[in-house]
Order: C-alpha cells, then sequence, then structure tokens
C-alpha cells in the first residue's frame, strides 16, 4: 500500500482528435498516480473500470466537498453552484426526485415520434440548402436543444441563444470576468423563463418544478435556479458534441457506417459501444474529495485529498472489454461507464440515447451517400473546452 505523496504527473494528457491517450493504458495496471492540472491543487487519478466505479459508488468520495477547496481544473475559476453536480444525498435524493420521472425510460420513449420528426425537419432543411452541409451546425446542435428546450418549457426562439452561453460557460480560456458576465446573463434569462412558467403554467418540466418551489416548498429558489441551469446545459451539450463525434467516427471507418446504414436494427447496440469507445472528456469528471481516509488502486487516499476519474480510461479496460481499443458495434456485453454510474449517473441517460439513435438511424436513411466534404485534416476540432467536439463537420451525400 502506497502513502507516500509522490511527484505529480501533468495532466490532462494531450488529447488528439479521438484518441484515447496511451498513458492511460500505462497507468491502469499501476497504483494510483498523483497529477497535476494547470490550476488548482494535486489530484488522485483513477482509471480502471473497478476503480472507476468504486470511486462514483462510494459516498466517502464526495462532489460537495469539492466547493471551496482549491479544486484541480483547467481553468482559473473553480467551480460552485447549488444544482446536482454540487450535492450529495439526500439533498441530491431530493433534488434528483423532482425531475427523474420526467426522465425515465418509459417518458422519453414517448418523445422518440417528435425526435424523429424534427430530424426529418432538419434534414429537409439540409437537403433544400444543398451540399456541403454542416451536420454539426445543422443538425447536431438543433436536434438535442430543440428537444431538451421543449421538455423543460424553453420558447423555441431561444434555443440557439442558450447554446451560445453554454460554449461561452464550458470554455476553458474564458476570463473569470467573461465567465461572470455570461453566468448572469443566463441565469438572468433563466430567471424569466421560471417567472414566466409561474405566471403561465404548462405541461412541462420547469412548471412542475415552479409548482415545488412555490406551493410545495420542495426546492429553494437558488435551488431551482441551479438545477435548471443543470438540465439545460447538461441536455444538449454532450449530445451534440457526441452526435458530432459517432458520425466523425463512423465516416472514418466506412465498413462500420455501411453496416449501420444497412442494418439499422443494430443502431441501439451501435449506439452503447460508441458511447464506450468515443470519449467526450478531455479527460476526467468533476473533483471528488475523499471525507475519510480510504485505500484504493494500491494507494491509500488521505481525507481531504482530490480524486479525479478518468470514464475513458475505464471504458477500455481490457478486464472488462475483450479487444478494448476497437471498435465492436455489435458488442454483446457493454457495462461502459459513459454515462458515469451511482447516484450521480446520468439523469438524462434514456433521453441521450433516445437521441443518438433517432440521430444515427435518421441520416443514414435519408442520406446513404454521407461524406466528408473536406479532407479529414481540415476538420477544426475544440481546443478551448472541457469537452471534445467538433467546431464543424461539413459533409455531402
Amino acid at each position: 500500500m502506497t502513502t507516500q505523496q509522490q511527484q505529480p504527473i501533468a495532466y490532462p494528457f494531450p488529447p488528439s482528435r479521438l484518441e484515447v491517450h496511451p498513458k492511460y493504458a500505462e497507468l491502469r495496471g499501476l497504483p494510483l498516480s498523483r497529477v497535476q492540472l494547470p490550476y488548482g491543487e494535486a489530484a488522485w487519478l483513477v482509471t480502471s473500470h473497478a476503480d472507476v466505479k468504486a470511486v462514483l459508488s462510494d459516498s466517502r468520495f464526495s462532489l460537495a466537498a469539492a466547493l471551496g477547496r482549491d479544486q484541480p481544473r483547467l481553468r482559473p475559476t473553480a467551480r460552485n453552484g447549488g444544482g446536482l453536480f454540487s450535492k450529495e444525498p439526500p439533498e441530491h435524493t431530493r433534488l434528483r426526485s423532482l425531475v427523474a420521472k420526467e426522465f425515465s425510460a418509459r417518458r422519453v420513449e414517448g418523445l422518440r415520434v417528435r425526435a424523429e420528426a424534427l430530424a426529418d425537419q432538419l434534414l429537409d432543411a439540409m437537403e433544400a440548402k444543398g451540399e456541403p452541409a454542416d451536420l454539426v451546425d445543422d443538425f447536431a446542435i438543433p436536434l438535442p436543444t430543440t428537444i431538451i428546450c421543449e421538455l423543460l418549457g424553453i420558447p423555441g426562439a431561444d434555443h440557439r441563444r442558450l447554446w451560445d452561453w453554454a460554449q461561452s460557460v464550458l470554455s476553458n480560456t474564458s476570463t473569470e470576468e467573461a465567465l461572470m458576465i455570461r453566468g448572469r446573463e443566463l441565469f438572468s434569462y433563466l430567471s424569466g423563463v421560471l417567472d414566466l412558467r409561474s405566471k403561465e403554467p404548462g405541461d412541462d418540466v420547469l412548471s412542475g418544478l415552479v409548482k415545488a418551489c412555490d406551493e410545495d416548498e420542495g426546492i429553494s429558489q437558488a435551488e431551482l435556479l441551479a438545477l435548471t441551469s443543470d438540465l439545460l446545459i447538461a441536455g444538449f451539450v454532450s449530445t451534440t458534441n457526441q452526435i458530432g463525434n459517432f458520425f466523425y467516427q463512423l465516416l472514418s471507418h466506412p465498413a462500420d457506417l455501411a453496416h449501420l446504414r444497412d442494418h439499422p436494427e443494430a443502431v441501439p447496440r451501435a449506439v452503447e459501444e460508441l458511447m464506450r469507445y468515443v470519449p467526450l472528456l478531455v479527460g476526467f469528471t468533476l473533483p471528488r474529495y475523499a471525507t475519510e481516509d480510504v485505500e484504493l488502486g494500491g494507494v491509500l487516499i488521505r481525507e481531504g485529498e482530490a480524486v479525479l476519474v478518468a470514464t475513458a480510461a475505464a471504458n477500455r479496460d481490457p478486464e472488462i472489454f475483450p479487444d478494448p481499443e476497437e471498435m465492436v458495434l455489435d458488442r454483446p456485453a457493454n457495462p461502459h461507464v459513459g454515462f458515469g454510474h451511482g447516484v450521480h449517473y446520468c439523469i438524462g441517460a434514456h433521453l441521450a440515447r433516445l437521441e443518438l439513435q433517432v440521430a444515427l438511424e435518421s441520416v443514414l436513411r435519408r442520406m446513404p451517400g454521407l461524406r466528408l466534404a473536406v479532407p479529414e485534416d481540415e476538420l477544426s476540432w475544440k481546443t478551448d473546452a472541457m469537452i471534445i467536439g467538433l467546431n464543424a463537420l461539413p459533409v455531402g451525400w
């Protein structure tokens, strides 16, 4: 059992498009390593599937305990807030229970017809405009953004503004002043929407939350605003980027693309494999802090020390996944942690799965000749964000 504080390794490891850095495989078989991000204190890096699940399901590793600490991070400003990402049970359970039924498998499946109709509408517009088209701007952004905004009760005319706000908030290069300004703009806007839902309630998630705040006192005003922001940004940013990433991955592997085009029934299982294989985060989830001494991965993590979880590394663990470096679209067993694990498991996982399935099925059905419209080395990747994704994906069909 290692107890000494080793010299931290510089982190994150440089990303290369959708490649998972080979350093993770090297570290996976060793005792946990200490890493140092550009800002904040050092942290333990967890890379194996078993250890990642252990951290994500163990209450001794707390997201809430990170607030007020010098959190390991990629930008000068530390995370704060009062939503789902900043609470642990029982407070987290209370907030999550207010919206969990809206994101259940049954409720989400009822959105499939709407998602398919919206996908066709967006593809109609792409075809009318002609090729090349940008599969990110014309399709990957508006599909999940529209769905989550309709589910929450956000006016349709404001959907694109919300995407622009989210991009600024998630950027690692935004100054502290810019983040404060954009954050205030977003919260001011959301406050206006919540006030509207209070005066004119509808059959949407925000109307239910406002009622819980105004009448049932199940949530405070501050929690209401933070939870709304969490649901909104988490509801489309990840899925938008993964739609672009998935199509890039498939376009880079024509045989797999052709298989899904000819066998649309294989799409659901393929989405699970793509979630396993295609990394979304630059390297890690939000930092957790040990609330007591914990032995894990061959080391003793002391109370008050930070821990970072590398889900992309866990999803390539050969102890769990045969041929982990190969993309196997019909992989029969796939216990990936692409949506997390434990009490903080992604509340929108069912919705994301549905949107990713609809995106693949619709585009491949409508555009069987889909191809990149520019050389691969001309594609522009995000370099200033916490999430891996393309700035644009020009395609022809």
